[in-house]
């Protein structure tokens, strides 16, 4: 799909797309209605999902609109777990939206994206690791909801956050292992909700988050091999 409009908003929202990705944009799309569909008791949740699939799925292509849908994402989703006591994903929401300014300012300096030497990528990986284990400690002292997977959105977020912003392709391998476990988190939540283990949240919420991880997860994977190959620098290709 291309043009010649000068327009910026028509070339970030739809210039320069294959047409596997724009089904798998509308099969995400589809997912989070979906869910909402099925159990309709949380439209903020649906907000979340939508907007998360749109923020990441633009931010797979390199382009500063995404971080327009992340303002309305990370808003959302704030609310959603702090109704669900996942107090990281709480603190992690807050940082988010802080975020999203930051990324537009830096993604308008740097078009190129990057990549850590090897050893670095270690020291990052080491890092990750260490972090995690203090903040399971501290959510676990808090009495969050699984503190353990919780963690993960406490501080592998944050850095994976931080090498969205300054456009490090390691950031992507860092989002699969958050997506992945954040699945396996709100899960747990949705079938407590269920099974009536807590009261804690809605489960259309806990069920949109599930979804939103889910159609994260795959994109996290597509965009490693996007930003790798290059496709991603100068905005996706719109500039």
């Amino acid at each position: 799909m291309t043009t010649t409009s000068n327009n910026w908003l028509y070339n970030q929202l739809f210039t320069n797309w294959k047409a596997f990705e724009i089904f798998y944009v509308l099969c995400l799309l589809l997912v989070q209605i979906a869910v909402f569909i099925a159990v309709p008791d949380s439209t903020i949740g649906m907000i979340s999902g939508i907007c998360g699939v749109l923020c990441l799925v633009y931010g797979m292509k390199g382009r500063k609109i995404s971080f327009l849908f992340g303002v309305i994402q990370c808003i959302a989703m704030t609310y959603v777990a702090w109704i669900s006591q996942a107090y990281g994903s709480f603190a992690m929401g807050i940082v988010y939206v802080i975020s999203q300014p930051i990324g537009w300012y830096l993604w308008g300096k740097t078009q190129e994206t990057k990549s850590f030497a090897p050893g670095t990528r270690k020291k990052v990986c080491a890092i990750a690791i260490l972090a995690w284990t203090i903040g399971w400690f501290i959510l676990a002292q808090l009495g969050g909801q699984l503190p353990y997977f919780d963690s993960i959105n406490f501080v592998i977020s944050f850095i994976a956050q931080i090498l969205y912003i300054f456009k490090y392709n390691e950031n992507w391998s860092l989002w699969i292992f958050v997506n992945i476990a954040n699945i396996i988190y709100w899960s747990a939540l949705s079938i407590q909700t269920l099974t009536g283990d807590t009261t804690v949240g809605s489960l259309g919420a806990n069920l949109s988050q599930v979804a939103l991880q889910a159609a994260l997860l795959f994109n996290s994977i597509y965009a490693t091999k996007v930003w790798s190959s290059g496709e991603a620098n100068n905005e996706g290709g719109t500039l």
